[in-house]
């Protein structure tokens, strides 16, 4: 008989892959299912990110490989945080890790002690909450709707902390509401921080490069911020690099190496062929994927336009990232008791999203638009057919 830690039983699956097992189910039966459920770009990997693969390959890059990293890659880092970011780091402040899922575990389990408070801002990405409880942190959650833009203040913040806060997970452009702070709204949060220096802060930047007109600010860049902040990004969402699983972090020395001793004993260095691919997309930069941002921002103004003739959807058009997170509380009812209710009945219509309990948000329903725009229109009809057949609040 087979007897599981507490800890794994208490491990749940994230949301968006149970969502995403269900759709796949379902169209194996030969049902008619879009997916707006998964965070994945649609697009293919560019040429020339797969020709450095490929010469990665050719050149026999096949063996161990430094547990941080190839020093060259971890240089092209340095260049890349510098070029967009404002930030100086060194090969030493680098780790690359299998995704940046990886890296902000490792940092995770670098600081977060048992009974330590972690301030997560809701709405989060789904795998946030349950590292830091994986890790046996407390989650404080700071609630923001979409009446705050989904952004919280600086008040919020401030009354989250406590002398056993330890680390603030943050995360601009945001997933799964695409809410990018302005400077001054980092500023006021930044304020908050210096007077609390023991809190540790994660800034998931993953989503940087899909933007739509507003500049994106690291919180490691402004000043006194750089020494108590652990940047991380990686090229799944700004290069559609998902399946390469190439992510990393750049921190204070300290933290490079607590973060390269867990990673030693867990899975090593990164792949070596995805190594060798991610040079060239961290050198090339955004520029190289413009026409991933223009397909995007088409995107975003078709499936906006047709949730709006759902009668009772609340949401702005995001800033950021590739979701809309509609606020459809006013749908609750005796027979729709939750989100989840209602994105079984959207699956049921035809459409697969995620429910925004999953993001610390119930009431609310996540819609990723990373898929063509045919398929858009077919689960923009389908999610407002089902929504407006439900008897509204």
């Amino acid at each position: 008989m087979l007897f599981l830690s507490n800890r794994v039983k208490s491990l749940e699956v994230p949301m968006t892959i149970e969502m995403t097992k269900k759709c796949r189910a379902l169209q194996d039966a030969g049902h008619d299912i879009v997916s707006l459920s998964l965070g994945e770009p649609d697009f293919d990997t560019p040429d020339f990110i797969k020709s450095a693969g490929k010469e990665g390959i050719d050149q026999n890059y096949s063996h161990y490989m430094p547990v941080t990293g190839y020093l060259d890659l971890r240089n092209a880092i340095v260049k890349k945080f510098k070029r967009d970011n404002n930030l100086f780091y060194n090969a030493n402040q680098i780790v690359v890790s299998t995704g940046a899922k990886q890296s902000i575990a490792n940092i995770v389990m670098a600081i977060v002690n048992e009974g330590d408070d972690v301030i997560i801002p809701a709405p989060y990405w789904v795998s946030y909450s349950d590292l830091v409880k994986f890790m046996g942190g407390n989650v404080v959650s700071p609630k923001a709707g979409v009446d705050q833009g989904f952004k919280i203040t600086a008040s919020q913040l401030e009354s989250s902390i406590s002398k056993r806060t330890k680390l603030m997970i943050f995360s601009s452009p945001n997933n799964p509401s695409g809410a990018m702070y302005s400077k001054a709204e980092l500023e006021s949060l930044i304020h908050v921080l210096k007077k609390h220096p023991q809190v540790w802060i994660i800034s998931d930047e993953i989503y940087e490069y899909i933007q739509y007109g507003n500049d994106h600010i690291s919180l490691a860049s402004f000043d006194g911020m750089k020494e108590r902040v652990a940047t991380v990004n990686g090229l799944s969402k700004g290069f559609a690099m998902t399946g390469w699983r190439l992510g990393f972090m750049g921190a204070p020395e300290p933290l490079a190496r607590a973060c390269e001793k867990i990673q030693s004993q867990f899975t090593s260095g990164a792949s070596s062929i995805a190594q060798r691919a991610a040079i060239s997309a961290v050198l090339a930069g955004p520029k190289k994927v413009d026409y991933m941002i223009d397909a995007f921002t088409a995107r975003r103004t078709l499936l906006a336009d047709l949730l709006r003739k759902a009668n009772h959807l609340k949401f702005i058009k995001p800033e950021g990232a590739f979701y809309l997170f509609v606020d459809a509380s006013s749908y609750l009812n005796e027979n729709y008791k939750s989100a989840q209710d209602l994105c079984m009945a959207i699956l049921d219509g035809g459409v697969a999203s995620v429910p925004g309990d999953a993001f610390g948000l119930d009431g609310h329903i996540r819609f990723s638009y990373a898929v063509s725009e045919e398929d858009l229109k077919k689960a923009g009809k389908r999610i407002v057919t089902t929504l407006n057949s439900i008897k509204a609040n």
